[in-house]
């Protein structure tokens, strides 16, 4: 039996607390369940449950967010991680989708000194930003989800961690293309999420990109980064 424990979406399932948004949860009250400390996390996905947990505890903390625990392997923290990173990207493609449209973004571009090209097709070619943009996140989903490199949620190939820093470089195109070109909805996004600087400290952490490539001036010591006035 189920029972409802509170406000919140905290259950009780024959004694045992279960985290889970019902149907009819107010949106207020949507994952606003109790934490519970890693090493209580009894399955396949607590690394992700964990990041998950930190994340809503406070976005902003992003140290905290990527500090690993004590006993948690390397190889799957980078990796959830990533995961993690592609599943918000999502809500700023849906963002994007307003304002970057084919006939007005008709290249993959960040700054007049950098046109991508699009992996997703059979001979890398130009594709407009926003066809780049879903590409690479369905690319990344189909990569991170492939039983062939990734079959296991708690232990990875040395082989298949190697994989990660391509598809950080491709994502964070998306960051570049929407902060030279979409300040306005980068803005509001960033400063919602932090998600670009939690990218850029991730990366920078893990050594998964050149400093060279990380364009976006997302770090303290970057006066441009969000938080103070958009370029006009």
């Amino acid at each position: 039996m189920i029972t409802k424990m509170s406000e919140g979406s905290t259950v009780a399932v024959s004694g045992t607390i279960v985290r889970r948004n019902l149907p009819g949860t107010k949106t207020c009250n949507y994952s606003k369940w109790a934490e519970e400390p890693f090493d209580e996390m009894d399955s396949t996905l607590a690394v992700q449950q964990y990041i998950q947990q930190t994340i809503r505890k406070d976005p902003q903390d992003v140290d905290l967010i990527l500090l690993a625990p004590d006993t948690q392997d390397e190889g799957v923290w980078k990796y959830e991680h990533l995961r993690q990173f592609c599943m918000e990207l999502n809500g700023l493609a849906v963002k994007l989708q307003a304002e970057c449209q084919p006939e007005t973004c008709t290249q993959m571009t960040a700054t007049e000194q950098w046109i991508f090209l699009c992996a997703a097709h059979k001979t890398p070619k130009e594709c407009p930003a926003i066809d780049y943009t879903r590409h690479t996140l369905d690319g990344a989903a189909c990569l991170l989800n492939s039983n062939k490199y990734f079959p296991s949620r708690v232990s990875i190939k040395e082989s298949s961690v190697a994989k990660l820093g391509s598809v950080c470089r491709r994502v964070y195109r998306i960051f570049s293309h929407a902060y030279f070109h979409h300040r306005q909805i980068f803005d509001v996004f960033e400063n919602d999420s932090h998600l670009c600087r939690r990218f850029t400290v991730f990366v920078t952490k893990y050594n998964l990109m050149s400093k060279d490539n990380l364009i976006v001036p997302m770090l303290e010591a970057d006066p441009s980064a969000p938080g103070g006035e958009s370029e006009a």
